[in-house]
């Protein structure tokens, strides 16, 4: 018997109900690619039908108080913190993420939404001062923020359940309705939650998933005609051509990295290192904000290297549903070959593995190499694995020139006692946001997060994300 026949088959969520609709794909965990679930692969018909219901149910949402739209998205919260271990299965399930990994997703995104909810509550205009100019004597105004309408989400498998959360919940908190495609490779977490929403009594098409291809069904919502904002977290090459084919819609765009700290001779070593080690190597490096780049100065650069070689060796690897599990796999085997690609070009330039270098299937030891050439591709684009490279340097201007270097500018760190010397460095870092004394993937749910350059358009963080979902509404009357 085929064994995609014992697994669960799952439909599609549209307009607050449930649609079987084929043909299905195979959901495997990545691990060692057994199946887990079928989910459709929907087309442009389906997609159509969530947009209608989407714009139906925007009505209903803008027509919610901010206080019912904050009372939503807390008992979406409440549900998902009943069901945290249910959702780390799925999520472990689907990415090959490590199951304490996956619970650590979970938990956050109940951070996600009380986040947006508190922005629900708060969401307001501001008063216009007419006098300001000539004309406007005895005219008062004021702007209050109307919702879009339909928001396009469209998530990556990395971390299908907080980062699509940062999504939805401010497009709800907004009062407007939602069109999700998750990442073909993990919906899984998209279609679970769905059926909270549904326990939770949201209205009816207020949320809706589509799950297929990218290239298919995430480019027929690009373009579709009753959709008001596309929201998009992924890589370059396709962010831009989302933005090509956008149109005149809003677009928010969440895209590439190359992360890089930089660490100063007065840096506390022992936590930059297990810092550093928690950066570079969690859900095996599938983070936007991963370090991929680490400047020692050269009065610690031996220390550190010699106590980050000690520290990452200890790192167990095995299956994500172990407790004891640090690392497990990539997404695929192919990504995995990708990035040995990488690790194999950086070699042949000169570099020195320090630790790791190896692949097991879909499984990459944690790597760190030295005497990375500027010009490998690990040096200037996004691995998307965990490897990283380690460089010397006595000058910090020199240095800052260097970080800047990439296409990329999410967020980059420095570690050092000097404050006076961070914030100078913080103001020259040509990136989205700069964490002094920790990592570039430090990010807590409510903070202002997005990048310059190559590495997207727009910002994320609640608060942030209501903004781009809202538009000013003026309204001024003569007394």
């Amino acid at each position: 018997m085929n064994t995609t026949e014992l697994i669960e088959k799952h439909a599609v969520y549209i307009g607050g109900e449930w649609i079987e609709t084929g043909p299905y794909d195979t959901i495997r965990l990545p691990y060692d690619g057994s199946p887990v679930a079928q989910v459709p692969r929907c087309d442009v018909k389906v997609l159509d039908r969530a947009v209608r219901a989407a714009q139906e149910a925007a009505r209903v949402m803008a027509a919610l108080t901010n206080y019912e739209r904050a009372e939503l998205l807390l008992r979406i919260g409440e549900l998902i913190r009943r069901d945290i271990e249910v959702f780390a299965h799925t999520i472990s399930s689907e990415t090959g993420k490590p199951i304490k990994e996956a619970r650590g997703e979970a938990e956050r995104s109940v951070q996600t939404l009380i986040a947006a909810a508190q922005e629900a509550r708060q969401l307001h205009g501001e008063v216009v001062p007419m006098d300001y100019a000539p004309g406007g004597q005895g005219r008062m105004a004021m702007t209050v923020r109307e919702p879009l309408g339909v928001i396009g989400a469209i998530t990556p498998f990395n971390v299908p359940l907080n980062l699509a959360l940062h999504k939805i919940a401010p497009a709800l908190a907004g009062g407007n309705a939602v069109v999700h495609k998750p990442a073909e490779r993990t919906p899984l977490s998209a279609i679970r939650l769905a059926r909270l929403f549904e326990e939770a009594g949201v209205p009816k098409g207020a949320y809706n998933v589509v799950t297929g291809t990218g290239a298919e069904l995430g480019m027929a919502m690009v373009e579709h005609a009753g959709i008001a904002m596309i929201t998009f977290t992924g890589s370059v090459p396709v962010g831009r051509e989302i933005h090509k084919r956008a149109g005149l819609k809003k677009v928010g765009l969440e895209l590439g990295n190359n992360s890089a700290v930089i660490l100063e001779p007065d840096a506390d070593v022992p936590t930059a290192v297990l810092r550093t080690r928690q950066g570079a190597f969690a859900h095996s490096g599938q983070v936007c904000i991963s370090v991929q780049r680490v400047y020692a100065h050269e009065k610690l650069f031996d220390s550190f290297i010699e106590q980050l070689k000690s520290e990452t060796e200890k790192l167990t690897i095995g299956h994500p549903f172990e407790q004891s599990t640090d690392i497990s796999s990539l997404i695929d085997e192919p990504a995995a070959v990708r990035v040995k690609d990488w690790i194999d070009e950086a070699i042949r330039d000169g570099a020195r593995v320090v630790t790791g270098g190896k692949r097991d299937r879909a499984t990459i030891v944690p790597t760190i190499l030295t005497d990375v050439s500027p010009e490998a591709r690990l040096s200037c684009d996004e691995i998307f694995g965990p490897a990283v490279a380690v460089y010397p340097y006595r000058d910090l201007e020199t240095t800052i020139q260097r970080v800047n270097s990439t296409a990329y500018g999410l967020q980059a760190g420095i570690f050092t006692t000097d404050i006076a010397r961070a914030f100078a460095t913080a103001r020259k870092l040509q990136f989205g946001g700069v964490m002094i004394n920790d990592i570039p993937m430090f990010r807590l749910d409510h903070m202002p997060y997005g990048g310059i350059k190559q590495s997207g358009l727009g910002r994320e963080g609640p608060r942030y994300a209501i903004e781009e979902m809202t538009e000013p509404k003026l309204i001024c009357w003569k007394v």
